[in-house]
């Protein structure tokens, strides 16, 4: 078996994001005193006495509802119900036992789970009484927690760990390839990852902002392990009135951090925006793996507006991205987004790649004789040599007589010559010219 997945349930509003970030070590789902918050199932890796287990937050559970983010949320906590080997049913202590929760009870009785009941928010020992109530659920003894002030948390965990299947794989898991999908609101990027995956794993919405929390997906491909995140879409800031959507922009940019390749989303009916150069930027500035995808091909005239042009145009927008490879895809229908994990693998192989520092110095020998460095000051760059120091992203080390006198545009001609030899398609290349000695 895998390893055990523990899934937080219950209906909205009764503290189970704190929990899971709680349970996480980090502010991963997003907090808010409002209903509704967390839309998505929200995944983290946790670790308790050396056992290692999938933690998923659900969005609230509303039983009796037509709104369709409820319907869905509660379609999504479905999933990760019968995905889940131990279910954490958490109830508010301070309000007691409602209808609804009753409703949630039954529905999870109904999965012939391991199902522990939380008696959530009681924060002193008086508040204990409170729980008694909740023996009427017919799911046995409640465990009494306060998540926001961590009290109770080591005896929940202890008692999770107990319900794990002794066939379990609760040991520490190999590194993943981690694929940020990034770009504006409701350009397709929760479209994209149920097509990548095969699965309805995202809510998808035609409301720009649905995907509020950076969410992960795991899955394997080809016997190789993969972990897509799907990303807020970022506004500009004076779009940004709600604490929320606030929240959503940070952990999208988190994401970016996270990631070793980010999938630049881009639609192709608006083109390329301010605020999609303004994401990309970032991922470039960190040193990601890039991939522009052009997503809603299908919608475009090509009569109108020819392939050639249209590319283009996105370079010229994007110039500082010129190694990305860019794809023309169509999340709805499907059409070439076969190409989108190829294209992953292949710029995750440059991503580590490695050239010896015999070669390299062969490269920028024959580079400096072509284009002497120009005077500065009456001083001119010496090279003295270079040597490839890290991976993912490549980054490389020149050393030379003064990096004081160093012009860009020479750091440039340097990194065309380098790419000439080695491609490095779709990751950036760092380059820093150090004086000798340094």
């Amino acid at each position: 078996m895998g390893r055990p997945i523990v899934t937080i349930v219950g209906r909205p509003n009764v503290g189970k994001s704190t929990l899971f970030n709680r349970l996480a070590g980090k502010r991963i789902a997003i907090t808010e005193d409002t209903p509704g918050v967390t839309r998505d199932r929200i995944y983290a890796e946790c670790e308790w006495l050396d056992n290692y287990f999938t933690l998923i937050d659900t969005g609230g559970i509303e039983p009796n509802t037509t709104d369709t983010i409820f319907v869905q949320m509660r379609k999504q906590a479905e999933i990760a119900i019968d995905m889940a080997d131990v279910i954490l049913f958490m109830v508010d202590g301070k309000e007691g036992l409602t209808a609804s929760d009753k409703e949630v009870a039954q529905m999870l009785r109904k999965s012939n789970k391991e199902i522990i009941l939380i008696c959530n928010k009681i924060d002193k020992f008086v508040d204990e009484e409170n729980m008694y109530e909740f023996y009427n659920l017919g799911l046995g003894d409640p465990i009494a927690i306060s998540s926001a002030e961590a009290l109770g948390l080591g005896d929940l965990l202890d008692i999770v760990i107990s319900k794990f299947s002794d066939d379990s794989d609760t040991a520490e898991e190999e590194n993943v390839t981690k694929i940020a999908v990034i770009g504006k609101p409701n350009a397709g990027k929760s479209s994209l990852i149920n097509r990548l995956v095969g699965s309805d794993r995202v809510i998808v919405s035609n409301v720009p902002g649905t995907t509020r929390d950076a969410i992960d997906t795991e899955f394997e491909k080809n016997g190789k392990k993969y972990t897509l995140i799907d990303t807020a879409g970022i506004r500009k800031k004076s779009k940004i009135s709600e604490n929320i959507e606030k929240y959503s922009v940070v952990r999208s940019y988190t994401s970016v951090e996270r990631a070793d390749v980010c999938l630049l989303m881009i639609d192709a009916v608006d083109g390329v925006t301010e605020q999609d150069a303004r994401i990309a930027g970032y991922a470039h500035e960190n040193g990601k793996g890039m991939i522009i995808v052009v997503n809603k091909w299908d919608l475009i005239d090509k009569e109108v507006k020819s392939f050639k042009k249209y590319i283009e145009e996105v370079r010229n927008k994007l110039a500082y991205l010129s190694y990305a490879p860019i794809l023309t895809i169509s999340a709805l229908t499907g059409q070439r987004t076969n190409k989108v994990m190829e294209t992953i693998e292949e710029v995750m192989n440059y991503r580590n790649l490695r050239v010896t520092t015999g070669v390299l110095n062969d490269i920028i020998t024959e580079a400096v004789l072509m284009n002497q460095p120009r005077t500065v000051k009456g001083k001119r760059l010496k090279i003295l040599y270079a040597t490839q120091v890290s991976v993912a992203p490549p980054r490389f080390v020149v050393f030379c007589n003064d990096s004081s006198i160093v012009h860009f545009s020479y750091v440039r001609y340097i990194e065309n010559k380098i790419r000439e030899n080695f491609v490095y398609n779709g990751n950036p290349i760092v380059i820093d010219f150090k004086n000798r000695g340094e």
